[in-house]
């Protein structure tokens, strides 16, 4: 086979996405220079366009494709934008077999009178849906849970709190992970966890919380308990430390509360 026949072979293959693209970006965008630029610039968005336009045998039936911050341990800029932070496209299952048979409920030869459990089921889908984010690399906020759910904000923080108060962990949300929220409950079960002699690396898997933030909260903790034992006001700790006196406010609580009950219980 002559070269002249394989080069006409060839250009079947570079009839791509791709050659577009660098075509577009010269012809069109007068974009010109090296076309080893240029292809390395259209592989970037071809890439990007997977990304976020998955083919349809990659979705099963009752899961939603969703762009959320990706879990690459950055931490929170008040004044970056939203769209500044790095982000990945998820595959979420927001219906499976088991939420439609919770729904078909046999209770004293009733069907379907599970009206009761609506609370339980979505609290199950809420973190179901935080988890699997979780596991591909993402974070979901409070705000995307509304959406996904319809539920409203204030629904989604009881959903929350109902779930930390009655399984002791604390769901991957992003607002907890990267440490955004001012809930002070994730910090009580860390600090808890500590004084029960669990290892950092243990309540970093418990948690769903970095190992910084981890390390962080029990150092905080460490330095205020020493504080605390020689007889120090908070105005004085807070002198010291600096820290807000909010936060010094909260470890002298925690620490009180659990030190109190470890009395009580010995």
């Amino acid at each position: 086979m002559s070269m002249k026949t394989i080069d006409r072979y060839e250009s079947i293959n570079k009839r791509n996405f791709r050659s577009a693209l660098i075509n577009l970006l010269e012809s069109e965008y007068k974009i010109l220079g090296s076309r080893k630029i240029l292809s390395m610039l259209s592989e970037d968005i071809e890439q990007l366009h997977s990304e976020f336009y998955l083919s349809q045998h990659e979705v099963g039936m009752g899961e939603i494709v969703f762009r959320t911050t990706k879990d690459d341990g950055q931490r929170p800029n008040y004044g970056k934008k939203t769209e500044d932070y790095n982000s990945v496209t998820v595959i979420l299952p927001l219906i499976t077999e088991d939420s439609v048979e919770n729904r078909i409920y046999y209770r004293n030869g009733h069907k379907n009178s599970n009206y009761k459990h609506c609370e339980k089921r979505e609290i199950q889908t809420m973190i179901r849906l935080l988890e699997s984010a979780k596991e591909q690399g993402g974070l979901l906020s409070g705000a995307e849970l509304s959406v996904l759910l319809n539920r409203s904000l204030n629904t989604i923080q009881r959903y929350l709190k109902i779930y930390v108060n009655e399984t002791g962990k604390i769901p991957p949300l992003k607002g907890y992970v990267m440490d955004m929220g001012s809930l002070p409950t994730h910090k009580a079960i860390i600090i808890s966890l500590y004084e029960q002699g669990m290892s950092p690396a243990d309540i970093v898997l418990k948690t769903s919380h970095s190992q910084d933030a981890v390390d962080r909260y029990i150092r905080q903790y460490e330095q205020i308990r020493k504080l605390i034992k020689k007889g120090l006001t908070e105005t004085e700790i807070k002198d010291i430390t600096r820290r807000s006196i909010k936060v010094v406010r909260e470890y002298i609580t925690l620490y009180k509360d659990l030190h109190e009950t470890q009395n009580n219980q010995s």
